[in-house]
């Protein structure tokens, strides 16, 4: 059973997985043309509802409040969301669960950080999503943890990805702003996808850093998306973080190390440019 499976990782699990697994998609909102069951975390009668339904063997927990700034606005609806779904799931389900979180769980003073590495969240968002790791990982050892990174893909109809707002706003010719100064190694939803499907055949719990094979400033990987898609990267400006006046702070050097997965799960991270090439032949073909 997967939880906010018709966001851009949503899609992309569900995809790979049903090739071996029987999925159930379950969501806020069910997209037209699409089946699978209503299902909001924060309601705990409507969490047993649906999992005395389901009957589950395994939960992927992609439901998340990823909004960093309408986090740090509403710090109960962060946490209500990102933790308090992960409560009402465990308080039904004691199957394995995989979660889902990020890098925002460290400050960004030193990045890219390995799992053994000391958390110590800047905002809101970083706040609650360390808050639900160690709800989920709180005596339960048959649970996964896995952190990662600005995902990314070209999904239609979302509001979180990157690269759509990249290829968007420059097939526009639209001038767009891109900070220099945030460092992260990104992540195509397929190859975290692959992460966790590989995950659940071996069994991996505990805590798990995935991210793709390039640490590369936001700015850089802007300008990547415009060589690849062959657009025009006048058009993409260098900025300082500072110098968007964001309601939530950032950190700055992030990005996560993956030496361990590589090995538990006998994977390498795809580079930028590949994930990039492999997005563009998809929207190709």
């Amino acid at each position: 059973m997967i939880t906010g499976a018709f966001g851009q990782v949503g899609k992309a699990l569900s995809r790979l997985l049903s090739f071996k697994f029987n999925i159930t998609k379950t969501d806020l909102i069910i997209p037209k043309a699409e089946s699978g069951l209503i299902l909001d975390v924060t309601n705990l009668m409507l969490c047993r509802e649906v999992i005395d339904i389901v009957k589950p063997d395994v939960i992927v927990n992609l439901a998340s409040k990823t909004d960093v700034d309408a986090c740090e606005a509403n710090t109960e609806l962060a946490f209500s969301i990102n933790v308090g779904g992960v409560k009402n799931l465990m308080s039904i389900f004691s199957g394995p669960i995989i979660h889902l979180s990020t890098d925002y769980v460290f400050n960004g003073d030193n990045g890219p950080y390995s799992e053994d590495d000391a958390t110590d969240p800047i905002n809101v968002y970083g706040f609650s999503k360390l808050a639900s790791e160690k709800t989920v990982l709180n005596g339960h050892n048959n649970n996964l943890v896995i952190r990662t990174n600005v995902v990314y893909d070209y999904c239609v109809g979302t509001q979180a990805s990157f690269l759509n707002w990249v290829v968007n706003s420059l097939r526009e010719g639209k001038e767009i702003s891109v900070v220099k100064d945030q460092w992260n190694n990104p992540t195509w939803t397929d190859s975290l996808a692959v992460v966790v499907k590989r995950a659940i055949d071996s069994g991996l719990t505990g805590i798990a850093h995935w991210g793709d094979g390039d640490w590369i400033s936001r700015f850089d990987f802007a300008l990547k998306i415009a060589n690849i898609f062959e657009l025009d990267k006048k058009l993409i400006k260098p900025i300082n973080t500072d110098e968007l006046r964001q309601v939530a702070p950032r950190p700055l050097k992030g990005g996560l190390k993956t030496d361990y997965v590589q090995k538990a799960l006998n994977l390498e991270p795809p580079t930028l440019e590949e994930s990039l090439k492999s997005i563009k032949a998809r929207l190709e073909s």
